[in-house]
């Protein structure tokens, strides 16, 4: 499979859902060699555009995705993992899902924090 990744300057797009639960866990971006490494190892990559380096999901936490079906939309630029989420979140900011907040008139937190990103994240 081909990705076109010169559409957006070299990345897609990757949605990561929860194979379990169907949950969308958060969204971010593959180059060719995130991609490339996701095939690979099973477990998901990306490229960190403001830190500009490729990282495995979990390097640091321990909250590492492992791949369990990889589809591909109809463009070929954007793709959708299903993971099994090892650990207690995926959300860098100790939430299951990026998706934690809600929009209804004002935002509100509609999820409970699961790690404390001090403790996790030692920067």
């Amino acid at each position: 499979m081909q990705l076109d990744f010169e559409k957006m300057g070299g990345l897609v797009p990757a949605i990561i859902q929860d194979a379990a639960t169907n949950k969308v866990l958060m969204l971010a971006y593959m180059n060719q060699i995130a991609w490339e490494k996701t095939l690979e190892t099973g477990k998901a990559w990306f490229y960190s555009r403001s830190r500009d380096k490729q990282w495995m999901k979990g390097e640091e936490s321990g909250n590492v995705q492992v791949v369990k079906e990889v589809y591909v939309d109809c463009d070929d630029d954007t793709v959708l993992l299903k993971v099994e989420q090892v650990g207690s979140a995926a959300c860098h900011k100790g939430y299951v899902s990026c998706f934690f907040r809600k929009l209804n008139g004002d935002v509100s937190v509609v999820e409970e924090q699961v790690f404390d990103p001090k403790k996790v994240y030692k920067k």
